[in-house]
């Protein structure tokens, strides 16, 4: 285990989390808020001073460092960003609580967008901006940042990539140009651009401030909205552009790279991308029909059934969380539609969570394989994605993945059943924390939030959330102590 090599960017993570928290500062010092401005200045001085003291340890760290330590460096910089992250709430007083407070930054750096706030609008605009801010970080993720803007070798594309595969989203990470620098360079200018574009749309029909904190949180998928009803008192305009920009966030960020090199058959061609949109396409259809035929005086046109379809059905495959209607209030068909998206999630490479659709591609050519070697014991059977054969460390890898999972989340279930909530509403915060979406049913559902559940519930939640983001492993290898040996 390099220690000091992974001290040295932890120390990096942390230092961009302090520069993180300056626009915060300068807008509570703007609107002359006190409490807020002594929460993000003693904050930011303490974090700035750890990741010092960090760097200061790592000096002469040697650049041996192999995916094991970019597992237990990830999950140990998620941590530690939100312990500090978290600061400015708790000394401010905005969020009293150690654990709410945790919970809420958590939530935010993990793009889940559970809360524990029964007032948004109470909080001032500096913590607003760090709330939503942290979706916009936590989308692409931290040590993407830093990789992408942080000085780094050709010698050093190893750990580079390690990193990367650590935290990126999917059951693989590959380099779309031959430097890894370069590569995270093109995915985060992407995001900037999309981000952009997302914002000035939304500035037609918003407040600067309030498109921007829109925008954060549709880029990351993340749901913090600024308002207690979320996105309920919106305007349709803005309804239709968030729910476009949520499904284009969706999306792995190769497709846009492939766009831009004309390459428009093969993005045309991407099996993940073709099920997730006909997941969507079908889920919009049966939940308008279903609202328009068992729900029918919920709203008063086809047209606002749909939109309100279209709207839940991309928040919730992208895992973004915003609510345009109290979707507790709909059929159960179509709330068993928006469980399955919630599970599923979005496409890897993305900013969304979920289990992932290639995961999805994957198991499903993987049960078709095994139904024909039963029938035909003697054929030999290649799983192809987009044309390429599968190899098997991909596909055992993703069976593995979806064991762990699964046993994840029966032991959070079990947990979270010692508060007493009725099990639906278990299930779906378990699921709705894992899955990095944030709203979930009954006691978490649209106009719930996660307030009453108790300190044990949103520990678990806490690591539900973490684990999610970060694809399980990083997380659960802190926990094995052979990932801790020197050698």
């Amino acid at each position: 285990m390099n220690y000091k090599m992974i001290g040295k960017i932890l120390a990096l993570i942390l230092a961009a989390c302090a520069v993180f928290m300056l626009p915060a500062l300068f807008i509570s010092m703007a609107d002359a808020q006190t409490q807020a401005v002594q929460g993000f200045l003693f904050a930011f001085l303490v974090t700035g001073a750890v990741a010092l003291v960090l760097w200061l340890f790592s000096r002469g760290a040697t650049k041996d460092f192999f995916a094991g330590e970019g597992m237990v460096c990830v999950g140990l910089g998620w941590i530690l960003m939100s312990l500090f992250g978290s600061l400015p709430f708790l000394i401010s007083g905005e969020i009293p609580r150690f654990i709410d407070a945790l919970f809420e930054i958590v939530s935010g750096f993990t793009t889940t967008g559970a809360s524990i706030l029964t007032d948004v609008e109470a909080l001032s605009r500096g913590m607003l901006y760090w709330r939503s801010f942290s979706h916009w970080i936590g989308g692409m993720g931290v040590l993407v940042f830093v990789l992408a803007v942080a000085p780094v070798s050709p010698k050093n594309e190893g750990f580079t990539m390690h990193l990367l595969r650590a935290e990126s989203p999917g059951p693989s990470v590959g380099k779309l140009v031959p430097r890894m620098r370069k590569t995270v360079l093109v995915l985060y200018l992407t995001y900037i651009v999309l981000t952009i574009v997302n914002f000035l749309f939304l500035l037609v029909d918003l407040s600067p401030f309030e498109a921007l904190m829109t925008a954060f949180g549709t880029a990351g998928t993340g749901g913090f909205g600024i308002r207690n009803s979320s996105m309920m008192a919106y305007t349709p305009y803005t309804q239709v552009v968030t729910t476009v920009f949520m499904l284009l966030f969706s999306i792995n960020f190769t497709c846009y790279y492939l766009l831009l090199l004309g390459r428009i058959k093969d993005v045309l061609k991407d099996e993940e991308l073709r099920l997730f949109f006909a997941v969507v396409v079908a889920s919009i259809a049966l939940v308008t029909l279903d609202l328009c035929t068992s729900a029918p005086t919920l709203f008063s046109s086809f047209g606002e059934n749909l939109r309100h379809a279209s709207f839940q059905v991309s928040s919730f495959v992208s895992t973004t969380g915003f609510v345009s209607a109290n979707y507790d209030l709909w059929p159960a068909f179509s709330k068993a539609i928006l469980f399955f998206l919630m599970c599923m999630g979005a496409c890897a490479g993305s900013t969304g969570g979920g289990f992932k659709a290639v995961r999805v591609l994957i198991l499903i050519k993987v049960l078709f394989r095994n139904i024909n070697q039963a029938l035909h014991p003697k054929r030999v059977k290649v799983i192809r994605i987009n044309g390429k054969a599968a190899n098997e460390k991909l596909l055992s890898g993703t069976t593995a993945y979806l064991v762990l999972y699964l046993a994840v989340f029966l032991v959070s279930f079990f947990l979270i059943s010692l508060d007493g909530e009725s099990m639906m509403s278990n299930i779906s915060s378990v699921m709705a924390c894992l899955n990095n979406t944030g709203p979930g049913f009954e006691a978490v559902g649209a106009v719930s939030n996660y307030a009453g559940f108790s300190v044990l519930s949103k520990g678990v939640l806490i690591f539900d959330m973490l684990a999610g983001r970060l694809e399980l492993f990083p997380i659960l290898m802190l926990f094995r102590p052979a990932s801790w040996r020197r050698d």
